[in-house]
This record gives structure tokens, C-alpha cells and sequence, in this order.
């Protein structure tokens, strides 16, 4: 997410971004509470912050977005020990050059690739209550035939749970990106699980009532992101 006061200078740190390929703008805001308000029910890892604004500036804002990776944008130097004593990504002098923000977004992008690859399980609402969810342990996760809104899921060890009221978008965002993609709209997948891949299909390890590999459907719209995170 983006937040810059001034429209000039959003609209051009917005431009930069859009030429970084690893980067997607969810949102751009010109005013700081507009973007405090809104921020609570977005799905995003990076704010790109403007330090100098009228009535709530970057630094407190920073303070605020408890978990995100912030990059400060300013032209005003003075503000760079503040800025760092709150363990932000970078701090980038205005006028921004795209050779310069770009390295610090992939900053950003080493530091949330290690979260998320070192971080081992998570908490999750399920028919058995919170329960820990241990990454090693998942096999697929699809949508419950009873309500969409729920999500079956099968463990290594043959058991199954179903957590609760949670969107696929989320879990993406929980689960670490390098062991699990998203196949179609109604499955997401384990890859160590994938045994055999052609065009449309997926043959995995898991055996079905026939003891024949259980199948999966691979989508076009996901088959791309899925080929990638398979290449050797």
C-alpha cells in the first residue's frame, strides 16, 4: 500500500511501482487516516510511506501497523535515525529513482521470504476449536461441501479437520509461499506432495479408495504460478 500527501508524488511513486514486476499497488492513499482506517481490512505485506504529512505523520503511523514491512519515502534527511529505530526496510530520499526504490523493495521481499520460510505453524479456528496448524503436516486444503465459506483439510497422518470461516486469499497469505500453491479455485495443494503433472491435471502421493493417486485438477488460471514453483 502506498500513502503520500501530496498527489504529484503519489501518482509518481505509484508509476515506479508499477514497474517493479514483483510489486502489486493494492491501494494508494493521499490522506493518513483514510489509509489508518481502511488498512485493518486489507490484504497486504509492504506500505510504502510519505514521513512529512499534515496531523499524523509516517513515523506514527508506522507505529501503528503493528507486523508490516514499512518503507519511509522523504525529503527531509532528519528524519532517518527516527525512522530506523523502528526496524523499518529502508528509508528512501525523495526525488525517488526507480534504481534506488527498487532495491529497497527487494529488501523487503528477502526479509518477508525468511519470515515465511522459517515460521513453522500457525493458529487457526477449526470444528475443533483454535488449533495448531503445523505446515509439515498438510496435504491439501479445498472448500467444504457443506459451506464454502469452511475449508476441509487433509493431514500427512490420514486425519482430517475443517477450519473455519476463512478465505483462501487469507490463507495464502499464512501459508508459506514456497510449499503450497493455490491450483484452482476451490483447492490449494501441498508440493511435496505432487507426484506427476501434465497440461490440466495433478497426480499426487496420496492414494484414493482405489489406491491409485489421488488427482487434482489444475486450473489456467493458476498454472502458471504453479509451474513456477515446481521448476528444479
Amino acid at each position: 500500500m502506498l500513502l503520500d500527501d501530496e498527489l504529484p508524488g503519489l501518482t509518481y511513486l505509484k508509476m515506479l511501482c508499477e514497474q517493479i514486476p514483483e510489486l502489486e499497488v493494492v491501494k494508494a492513499f493521499n490522506q493518513p487516516d483514510v489509509f489508518l482506517a481502511e488498512s485493518n481490512r486489507l490484504n497486504f505485506d509492504l506500505c510504502i510511506l510519505d514521513i512529512e504529512m499534515p496531523h499524523i505523520n509516517g513515523i506514527q503511523l508506522a507505529e501503528l501497523l503493528k507486523g508490516k514491512l514499512i518503507i519511509f519515502t522523504t525529503a527531509h534527511k532528519e528524519y532517518a535515525a527516527e525512522a530506523f529505530d523502528l526496524d523499518v526496510v529502508d528509508f528512501v530520499r525523495k526525488p525517488i529513482e526507480l534504481e534506488r526504490l527498487q532495491k529497497a523493495v527487494h529488501k523487503a521481499i528477502k526479509q518477508l521470504t525468511d519470515t515465511l520460510y522459517s515460521k513453522k505453524f500457525t493458529h487457526l479456528n477449526t470444528d475443533k476449536g483454535k488449533s495448531l496448524i503445523v505446515f509439515d503436516q498438510l496435504c491439501y486444503i479445498k472448500s467444504s461441501g457443506i459451506d464454502s465459506r469452511d475449508k476441509d483439510v487433509l493431514l500427512k497422518d490420514g486425519s482430517k479437520i475443517c477450519l473455519k470461516n476463512i478465505s483462501f486469499e487469507k490463507l495464502q497469505n499464512i501459508l508459506p509461499s514456497n510449499r503450497f500453491c493455490r491450483i484452482n479455485k476451490q483447492e490449494i495443494i501441498a508440493i511435496d506432495i505432487v507426484r506427476h503433472f501434465s497440461f490440466n491435471q495433478i497426480a499426487s502421493t496420496i492414494p484414493d479408495e482405489q489406491n491409485k493417486p489421488l488427482m487434482f485438477y489444475l486450473s489456467e488460471v493458476y498454472r502458471n504460478t504453479f509451474l513456477e514453483k515446481v521448476k528444479i
